[in-house]
Parts: structure tokens; sequence; C-alpha cells
């Protein structure tokens, strides 16, 4: 079962700093800054396969630096951060835990119901710190609707909403995702789920249990889908019911209306934070049916992080990337795991093949399973499915609900040009 833990609670001083090697120097290279003495934490090697972007920031930060992963992991050091791709993190971190290292993964914890089983077992077996580094909960305003939640402003979980909505020009796609295999050109829409789940999750302390799964393909009309080679879909929409018998509605990712947005519906109140202005204001209401009014009915305003505000205010993903090292050093000194911790990791992370499964069978609803409970692991250690192209088998999704699809000549030759002009020569 997954141990309780403060989320802000002040690690202990220890003189000893943790030893970390982070992998991928492109999302990394922000873990790789953060991971610094003020944490208590030195950055002693980095990873990847891109050559040339890696002895640049090795020597930037003054690292040793590797492009064999297994060669990284003899490195004398105490725990590994993974910011490799989306669709390989479970197997790294199965990898290092098994060579006795603490792991940080970002998201996904896990691909397949299958990687989420072999990684909840390595960890219990190995006893070693898994945190999953999803940095959304730790904006400053999921921190303070976690902080009035636990007071009781809003009573009983009801209802939620959780929102990532990213659109970008072709030509940010196609830069981010040079070649045609690059996982976000295939990854289906329901799969990058858990920055609008993880808040409502770390708000509410509930876990998801059943899910149907909603997707939008792209339409003919868009000028970026002219222009990009994806042949996944535009959005999802996922509908979760919680084990407190609450009901969530999550949106991702493609949608135009770029915005990040978490609500949260009580049984006796309602919070949110705001849609247009400063975003990270939180709009609190409270009628106070029957009860004495101690609140106002409606409160707008502007929270600080519960603590290391200054830190948080200059990193990352609106404080999140500095909560992230922050609590996996915590974890790690006092070897409890973190809030964030591998179950909670792989519950959030099956939401999306899960969702997907769902959107593929009309949106019939799908039961997520409990993976705290071994016997229930069990059911699932061979569930591979998959709609990776590069070892898809019989039985396994296409991409899209659409079925499969080919990119167009225009938006083909269209990527090649912004990927040639990023260094990508390849297909």
């Amino acid at each position: 079962m997954t141990a309780k833990s403060s989320p802000n609670e002040r690690p202990p001083r220890n003189p000893k700093p943790i030893r970390v090697g982070v992998i991928g120097v492109g999302r990394g290279h922000g873990f790789a800054a953060g991971a610094g003495p003020h944490l208590g934490m030195e950055l002693v090697a980095l990873c990847d396969t891109w050559e040339e972007r890696l002895n640049k920031v090795g020597k930037e930060l003054g690292v040793t630096t590797y492009t064999d992963y297994d060669e990284f992991l003899e490195h004398d050091m105490d725990a590994v951060i993974l910011a490799n791709y989306f669709h390989q993190h479970a197997p790294f971190a199965v990898k290092a835990l098994k060579a006795g290292k603490h792991v940080m993964s970002e998201t996904a914890a896990c691909f397949t119901l299958a990687q989420g089983v072999e990684l909840i077992d390595t960890v219990e077996q190995t006893g070693k710190i898994y945190m999953f580094a999803e940095n959304y909960p730790y904006m400053v305003f999921n921190q303070e609707m976690r902080r009035l939640y636990r007071a009781g402003k809003v009573g009983t979980f009801m209802y939620g909403e959780g929102e990532y909505v990213h659109p970008g020009s072709a030509d940010f796609h196609n830069r981010i995702s040079p070649g045609l295999n690059h996982w976000r050109n295939w990854i289906p829409a329901t799969y990058y789920c858990t920055h609008s789940l993880a808040p409502i999750m770390f708000i509410t302390e509930t876990w998801p249990e059943k899910v149907n799964g909603f997707v939008m393909p792209y339409r003919e009309d868009d000028p970026v889908a002219q222009r990009h080679v994806r042949v996944s879909d535009a959005s999802s929409m996922i509908a979760l019911r919680m084990n407190n018998g609450a009901v969530v509605k999550l949106l991702q990712v493609y949608l135009r209306g770029h915005g990040v947005w978490v609500r949260i519906h009580g049984s006796r109140g309602q919070m949110e934070n705001l849609r247009q202005g400063d975003k990270n204001m939180v709009r609190l209401r409270r009628e106070q049916y029957h009860e004495k009014r101690t609140d106002p009915e409606e409160q707008i305003y502007l929270p600080d992080f519960p603590e290391h505000h200054e830190k948080a205010t200059s990193a990352g993903h609106g404080g999140g990337d500095f909560f992230m090292n922050f609590h996996f050093a915590d974890a790690i000194r006092k070897q409890k795991p973190p809030f964030l911790d591998v179950y909670r990791g792989v519950a959030m992370s099956i939401v999306g093949p899960l969702a997907y499964r769902s959107a593929l069978n009309d949106s019939n609803a799908v039961d997520i399973p409990d993976f705290r409970k071994e016997s229930v692991r069990r059911q699932y250690a061979d569930d591979h499915w998959s709609p990776d192209p590069t070892c898809r088998k019989e039985g396994d999704p296409p991409p899209s609900i659409l079925g499969e699809i080919k990119p167009s000549d225009q938006a083909l030759d269209y990527a090649k040009k912004v990927w040639k002009e990023n260094g990508y020569t390849g297909e």
C-alpha cells in the first residue's frame, strides 16, 4: 500500500550529498541544472544518445557524460532521473532500480500494463525509492487547492475537471518530433493524461477506478495537421469514476485554446484556478447554506507556495520542476516513499492506454485495475498491448481511432524541411 507523507515536509540536514545522474539532455537539462547543493544533491553524470548536445551540456555543467546507458549506471551515484522518451521510461527505471539506484521518472511511468506490473514489482523487490516526476500538481494553485481541500473548505469531493490543452504550430511540432517514428508523431491522444489527472489525485487523494475514453481526430481544414506527419489524433476527453464515487473529466492535448486548468466541486464548495488573467489565481466559492458563515461567498486571490516560494517561482513549469527535485531528495534521505510514489505514478499512467481501449470500443467503460494489490497485478503481467509502430504485433492497436493513417506528401515535405533546418536528416 502507498505510504502517506506530507508533500511539503522539510528534509533534515545531511552533509553527504545525493549523487545524481540524469538521462536526457533536452527535458533533462532542467532537472540537471536544478539538482544542486541547495537541495543536498550533486549532479555527477549525464547520458544521452544525442552526442553533440550531450557534450555541450556536460561541459556547461562540468560532469561526466555517457552515450551508453549500461556504462552510465556503473558510475558512482545514488540516484537516476529519467527524462528520456515518453514510452521508454519503465524499462530504463527497472534497469536502474536493479542496479541499486533510486529513480525519479518523467511521465509516463509505464507505457503498457505489463510494464506497470514489472515496475511496481521491481520497486518492491529492491526497496529503492521511486518517484513519479509529475510536476503539474506542484504548481502554486494546485498546492493551494490541496491545502483548502485538506482544511475541509469544499467538503467531500464530488466532481472534478482537469485540462492540459497545448496546441502549437506545425513548425514547433516538427521541430520537437523529428522522424516519422518519433513518439510524438504516433502516441494516441489519451496517453498524455497525467498532467490533467495528477493535480486532481494530488488535491483529493482519490484514485481512478473506471474510465471511458473519447477521441477527436484531426480535421482536414486544420493548417497545422496539413503540415505535420502525426498519425494519431488531435485530442481526447476522458471520463473517470474515482474510488470515492466522484466523477472526473479530463481534456488533453492539441485542441486550440491553450491552457492548464483544474476545477474541484465538493459537497460544501467549489474551487478552481482562473481561466483568464493571472491563471495562478485561485477562485474559492462557498455558499454556506445552513452553516454559520465563516468565509465570503467568493474569494479570488493569488496564493504563495507553502514554502520555498522564491526558489519555486524561478523554476520551470510554474514551480513544479523545483518541487520534483526537492521531494525526490527528501524521500531518499528519509527512506520513505514520496506522495507521488510508484503506485500513484502507475495508476495515472495506465489510464492512458485503458482510455484508448475504451475509445476503440465505442467509448464503453473499462475497469482500472488496482495495482497496489499483488494478486491483481499478476493478471496483467503479460499485457503488452501497444500502438508503438516499431514493435506492434497482431492484435495491437493503430495510433488513431481512424485506423492506419499515412501522412500526405505535402506534410512529409514540410516536416522534412523543418527537420533539416534543425539538423535532422533521417526519415
